[in-house]
């Protein structure tokens, strides 16, 4: 086995767990800071894919069709918190029917509109060539922009007034008003950025994974795991949950199967969750 090999493993590996992590970055926002376990979070992915694919046969380049996707998911998650998520803060059972019920609602409408299959925009052909074997570019380019979306996430949750204000109205409601926070359109605003960040990975990720209703279950089930293994400390938390668990699968499937992958990812959260019931940074001091 040679180093080239290896070396085009571990950086299809990387990849892959770039793009669990993309996928999954929303997600650990809309529960790390709200308490809110988004169902729907796969079906806003979805709405972000079918916006992009939309603006690029509306003749929109690519590369700006990815905010166009953003901006159409925050707007329906504004318009689902103020109607919907607002009422069941500190209900999570209910939050998890209610955005059940929403998801299905989405994939329905989205068979309606778009039918089940609808072409792809084609990646882009560029590779990487290392030694004899050749790795697509694109899939390769996650691994950056994971990298961009987890940093700037951070920075805005840690380093930014509306961070504070957002952490401040999910975690001391009652003292966030005494003070002047408007807990509601912060909250109105969290549930939308996590919103948007799905809209993101859908669109960024349209070249890889084709817009169809059922794109988001693809990716869901996996990060929904990440998010719990990671425990309290959801953001940083997720992205060692999403590198480890989603890069394990990746080169277990290298070597043996996709099924031995998959089996891996599932036997070791299990695992993780039995050793770390409520999270692997639970006991993390750093709280984002």
């Amino acid at each position: 086995m040679g180093i080239d090999y290896l070396a085009t493993v571990l950086l299809s590996s990387l990849s892959s767990a770039s793009i669990l992590l993309i996928a999954t970055i929303g997600l650990a926002v809309v529960f790390g800071l709200m308490g809110v376990i988004n169902l729907a979070h796969g079906e806003f992915l979805m709405i972000g894919a079918y916006s992009a694919l939309t603006a690029t046969q509306m003749g929109i380049p690519f590369i700006f069709a990815i905010p166009v996707a953003v901006a159409v998911t925050m707007a329906i998650g504004a318009v689902v918190e103020f109607l919907i998520i607002r009422r069941l803060y500190g209900r999570i059972f209910d939050t998890m029917l209610a955005t059940w019920g929403i998801s299905i609602v989405f994939y329905q409408l989205a068979v309606l509109v778009f039918g089940t299959v609808t072409p792809g925009i084609g990646m882009p052909q560029y590779s990487i060539r290392i030694g004899d074997y050749s790795l697509a570019g694109y899939p390769l380019l996650m691994i950056v922009v994971a990298a961009l979306a987890g940093s700037f996430i951070y920075l805005l949750m840690t380093k930014t007034v509306y961070g504070m204000k957002a952490r401040a109205s999910i975690q001391q409601p009652a003292m966030a008003q005494a003070i002047g926070i408007e807990s509601s359109r912060v909250n109105t605003l969290t549930f939308s950025i996590g919103c948007g960040l799905a809209g993101f990975a859908g669109a960024v990720l349209l070249p890889i994974v084709p817009a169809t209703p059922s794109m988001g279950f693809a990716f869901v089930i996996k990060a929904f795991l990440a998010v719990v293994v990671a425990g309290p400390v959801t953001l940083t938390g997720s992205v060692l949950t999403a590198i480890g668990l989603g890069g394990g699968a990746s080169i277990t499937a290298s070597f043996l199967t996709s099924v031995a992958g998959d089996i891996f990812f599932f036997l070791v959260t299990a695992a993780l969750l039995w050793l770390f019931p409520i999270g692997i940074s639970a006991n993390w001091r750093r709280k984002v």
